[in-house]
Order: C-alpha cells, then sequence, then structure tokens
C-alpha cells in the first residue's frame, strides 16, 4: 500500500489475507503464531476475567469475550498484530450500563456499537483518526485510569459496599466512609500482588508480570482462607446455574450458549425485552462504545505499525471491530476492542500475522473449559491490584507530565478539560469537548499568525518609485473566518489617508468565505470611496475562489496583477528628466 492507502482501504479479512496470501505463510511463520498466541493467551485469562468484574458483570462473560471477539477480529479485521478483547478503557461506560440495565442492556449497547463501526468503516472513517490531537487522548486515558483506579479501592481494601454510586465525588465519598471497614488480610493479598507486579520486571524473565502476582496473592490467600480468613475470591463471589437447575461456584466450566443479547436478564434480574424506547435509550451508550472502540483500536494499530514497520488498513480493522461486537454479544461476550498493552507482547513474543491472535482466542477457550475450578481461586484483591496496575500503565503518566512541562498553554488547558470532564462526568462529553476547544484554540493560533504589514518603505520595493500618496500592504497567513475580519480592519485603518494602494498577497495560502466577504466588503468600501486597489501575486486556492465567486475587476477600482512588479509597474510614478 501506499503511504496513505491504508486509510482509506476497505475489505473483509484484510489483514489475514496480506500476512497469509498476498504474503507467502511459511511453517516457521505458523511456530512464531503459535508461541506467540500461547504466551497472549495466558496473559489474557486473568486480565479478561478482571475486566469484566470492573465493568460490572461476572468473569466468565470476560472470557467469552476474549475467545468470541478475539478470534472473529483476528479473522475479519485490518492490523495483522492487534488482539481484541475486553480492555480497561471501556469500564467507565460498561459499568453503569451493567448497574442500570443489566447483562442484557449491556449486550444490546455492544450489539448495536458494532452495527456503528460497521457503518464508520462503510464510510471510511478510519482516516479521522489522524484529527485527534494527543492532548485529547492522553486527557481521557489518564481520565479513564483514574475512575478505574477509584472502583478498584473497594476489593483491593476489602471494604464492604453493597454498591458503589454513579457520580466519582459520591463514590470517594462511599469510599471514605467504608475505610474504617478496611479487611488487613484483603489489603495484604493485594500489597503482595502489586508489589510482585513492580519487583518481577527487574529479573528480566520472558514472563509476564502479572502472572506470576496473581499466583502469588492467589496462594497467600488460599492458606489465609484455609486458617479462617474469609477474603473473598471468585469462586465465594461469583454463581452460574448448571443444567440441572442447581448452582456451581465461580466460573461454568463449559461454552456459552447462543442467546438474543435482549432475553438476557436486566438490572433486576428478568428478561430485558426488546422495545423501541430500550434501544433509544442505550443508544448514546452504543455511541460512546463504537467512538471509544474505534479510537482505541485505530491507535493500537498505529502504535503496533511504528513498532512493525508494517501498515494496517483502518477501515477494515473498524469493519472488523464491528463484526466482532455484532456477533460477541449472542453468545455472551461484553464489548471487545483491540488492547495496547496485550498486541504489543504478541509482537514481542514473535507474531507473525493474525493466526497469533486466533491462537489465543483458542488458548482462552481451553482454560475457560479446563480450569474453571482452578479460576475460581482468584482472590477479588489480587484482581483489583491487577487492573490499579493496568490502570497506571494505560495512564501513561510519564507522557502525560512531560506534556504539562513542555506543551503550549492551550494543549495543557485541553489536556486537563479531557481528563477532568473524564473523571467528573463522562468519556464522550470529554472527547467531544476536548476535539473543539483544540479545533477552536488552533483556530485561535492560527488567526493570530495572520499579519498585514505596510512595505511601502521597505526593501521589497528598492528600486520602484510609487505616486504620492499611494501605499503596499503585504498579507501573510491564512484569510480564514477567524482571522479576515481583523486583517481588513487593521488594512482599512492603515489605508485610511492613502490615494490608492496595493494589497500583495502571495503569503495567502487559504481565503475561505469568511474571507471572501471581508475581502468584498473592503473592494465595496474602495469603491464607494473612490480608493483604487490592486491585488496583486495571488496564489491557487485564493485565485479559485475568487474566480468561483464571480469575483472581477472593476475600471477604476479594482484589479488585479499576477506579480507584484507588474502592479508596481501600473502604478509608477513618471521619472522627471
Amino acid at each position: 500500500m501506499s503511504h496513505r492507502a491504508h486509510l482509506f482501504s476497505l475489505r473483509l479479512g484484510h489483514a489475514l489475507r496480506e500476512a497469509c496470501i498476498d504474503e507467502r505463510y511459511s511453517r516457521k511463520r505458523f511456530v512464531g503464531d503459535l508461541m506467540a498466541g500461547i504466551t497472549v493467551g495466558i496473559i489474557a485469562i486473568p486480565l479478561a476475567m478482571a475486566l469484566a468484574i470492573a465493568s460490572g458483570v461476572a468473569p466468565q462473560y470476560g472470557l467469552y469475550t476474549a475467545f468470541i471477539a478475539g478470534f472473529v477480529i483476528a479473522l475479519t479485521g485490518g492490523s495483522r498484530f492487534s488482539i481484541s478483547g475486553p480492555t480497561a478503557a471501556f469500564v467507565v461506560i460498561l459499568y453503569p450500563i451493567a448497574q442500570q440495565h443489566g447483562l442484557g442492556g449491556l449486550l444490546v449497547a455492544t450489539l448495536m456499537s458494532g452495527v456503528i463501526l460497521v457503518i464508520m468503516a462503510f464510510m471510511r472513517l478510519g482516516r479521522f483518526i489522524e484529527y485527534i490531537p494527543e492532548p485529547v487522548t492522553l486527557g481521557f486515558t489518564g481520565g479513564i485510569a483514574v475512575v478505574i483506579a477509584t472502583l478498584q479501592v473497594k476489593d483491593f481494601l476489602g471494604l464492604d459496599i453493597a454498591a458503589m454510586p454513579e457520580h466519582y465525588w459520591d463514590k470517594i465519598a462511599a469510599l471514605a466512609q467504608a475505610i474504617p471497614g478496611l479487611d488487613p488480610l484483603s489489603t495484604l493479598v493485594a500489597v503482595l500482588t502489586l508489589a510482585v507486579m513492580l519487583l518481577w520486571p527487574r529479573l528480566k524473565t520472558p514472563v509476564p508480570p502479572h502472572l506470576p502476582a496473581v499466583v502469588v496473592g492467589s496462594l497467600v490467600a488460599l492458606m489465609l482462607n484455609m486458617n479462617g480468613a474469609a477474603i473473598d475470591t471468585i469462586g465465594s463471589r461469583f454463581s452460574y446455574l448448571l443444567p440441572d437447575g442447581s448452582s456451581g461456584s465461580g466460573i461454568p466450566p463449559f461454552l456459552p450458549e447462543f442467546a438474543w443479547p435482549w432475553n438476557r436478564p436486566d438490572a433486576a434480574g428478568i428478561p430485558l425485552g426488546l422495545s423501541w424506547s430500550m434501544v433509544t435509550e442505550l443508544l448514546p451508550a452504543a455511541f460512546a462504545i463504537a467512538m471509544l472502540g474505534a479510537i482505541e483500536s485505530l491507535l493500537c494499530a498505529v502504535v503496533l505499525d511504528g513498532m512493525t514497520g508494517k501498515r494496517h488498513s483502518a477501515n477494515s480493522e473498524l469493519l472488523g471491530q464491528g463484526v466482532g461486537n455484532i456477533l460477541t454479544p449472542f453468545f455472551g461476550g461484553i464489548t471487545a476492542t483491540a488492547a495496547i498493552a496485550r498486541s504489543a507482547a504478541n509482537y514481542r513474543a514473535g507474531a507473525q500475522s493474525p493466526v497469533a491472535a486466533m491462537v489465543h482466542a483458542v488458548v482462552v477457550l481451553l482454560a475457560l473449559v479446563s480450569l474453571a475450578s482452578v479460576l475460581a481461586y482468584l482472590p477479588m484483591a489480587a484482581m483489583a491490584a491487577l487492573l490499579v496496575m493496568v490502570a497506571w500503565n494505560m495512564s501513561e503518566a510519564p507522557k502525560s507530565l512531560h506534556l504539562l512541562r513542555t506543551a503550549p498553554r492551550s494543549d495543557i488547558l485541553v489536556f486537563l478539560t479531557c481528563f477532568s470532564l473524564t473523571v467528573m462526568l463522562d468519556m464522550v462529553i470529554a472527547i467531544t469537548t476536548g476535539i473543539l476547544l483544540a479545533a477552536v484554540l488552533f483556530m485561535r493560533e492560527m488567526a493570530q499568525m495572520t499579519k498585514v504589514t505596510d512595505i511601502t518603505t521597505g526593501k521589497r520595493l528598492a528600486g520602484h518609485t510609487l505616486p504620492e500618496g499611494w501605499q503596499v500592504f503585504k498579507i501573510n497567513g491564512p484569510l480564514f473566518f477567524a482571522a479576515a475580519e481583523r486583517i481588513f480592519g487593521e488594512l482599512a485603518a492603515m489605508s485610511r489617508q492613502a490615494r490608492g494602494f496595493i494589497l500583495y498577497m502571495d503569503g495567502v495560502t487559504i481565503l475561505d468565505a469568511g474571507g471572501l466577504s471581508a475581502l468584498s466588503k473592503l473592494i465595496a468600501t474602495c469603491e464607494r470611496d473612490g480608493t483604487p486597489i490592486i491585488i496583486a501575486d495571488l496564489q491557487f486556492q485564493p485565485l479559485r475562489t475568487l474566480a468561483r465567486a464571480g469575483v472581477k475587476p472593476v475600471a477604476g477600482v479594482c484589479e488585479f496583477y499576477p506579480t507584484l512588479d507588474e502592479a508596481l509597474a501600473r502604478v509608477a510614478a513618471p521619472v522627471a528628466g
């Protein structure tokens, strides 16, 4: 592909076709995919469960998402190294949906978001990832990280809180009130898990740190529980129904069944049902999920492109994400998108193609059916510690601090706005406000760059003689709506005493409708006052704009010349002999 073709191409299964059909797929490459898939699959198992719990549903739904969406998106998407599944970024959106509408509402919102992603793909909107400023991205990811970390405090400290409030400050208040009930043993398990994750990388082993951390936390919790402690685990908190009607603890050791998403239970435990009012109520959440899914997936693909030197197909990736999120809810899977950390680990482990992501999905599937009884021993405190580390990694705190120290004030304002709105209100509001604010501030900066200068006595006019009372003005910068009125206002003030003037416009690259209107007003004013104006050296875009608007020379008032020298020759005063 050309260096920009990846932003416009669209075909189902683009990455798989490119990596395994267009390029020769050998046994050696398959071995690389196999090893990478096994590695990332092992990494994904506890993460998928922890993220499902953080999203307000039982852990098995995270595993369903990892193996169904992980396989389908790899098969149909446009990024050859991306690993898709539950991600931390969605927690702030999915948790409120699960609290208000239950599992059924969450699955319906996911299905709707998949449809929106497919529409975005066919509208070729993948290229718009280029237009999201870094302060916006850092702001909302940092805000999401704060919210996720806050939600983990309850299990990290073993606090007894029936349900977390909806608003952030109410969450903080609830946590503060529950602090006296802190469980020291749960806290010990969480601290040990977190300590292993922080210290393990110093050993420089290929084993990712969260695996030994979760094992250590689980063993400590098991030992303490055997000695009379009451540390909450996946087995003690979650249960499921067996085919005979009895209940089991932890994770069901069998494959998910097909079911219509709207027949799943709502927050009250009864089937959600399908209605137009329910769809309209969930539509804003579905739109938020789709927007975040698109941003997260395409940012992940961009990061992988930088690591690998390959090129993803942005619209094909949106299509694959959409297909995955449409199919997964029918089997109980929640929202999925590409996960940057798991995708990077996939590439570093030797992945060659999307086959690695498919192997990862199979590994998660095998763990579900064969290790469910073991996974039930995972303590909630260790899961909370794992997500605290995930939140820290996704926050990109060093990048944010660097931005705060070195970026222009406008970028800092955008970052702080996005960060604050994500934490206090809503991620969609934060992103929308951040992009609009960034656009307005950018336009202001661009408008400030546009200037008008009197060059009548400048070096550029050396050797030329102007008639008495004539002036030459040079405009530099884009003449668009945010700058045009100011520039022509300044020009009118500077030329008030002129008998005529030349407008030198070789530095004007853009003339929009606002600039055209202001220029037309200036010409009308000159015609009314009888002041001749000569416009010289128009660039292509401004010239085309004037031509399309039907602006023509006015005899004795307004003339156009291709160069400044020709304009100067036109008005040159006769040289005395």
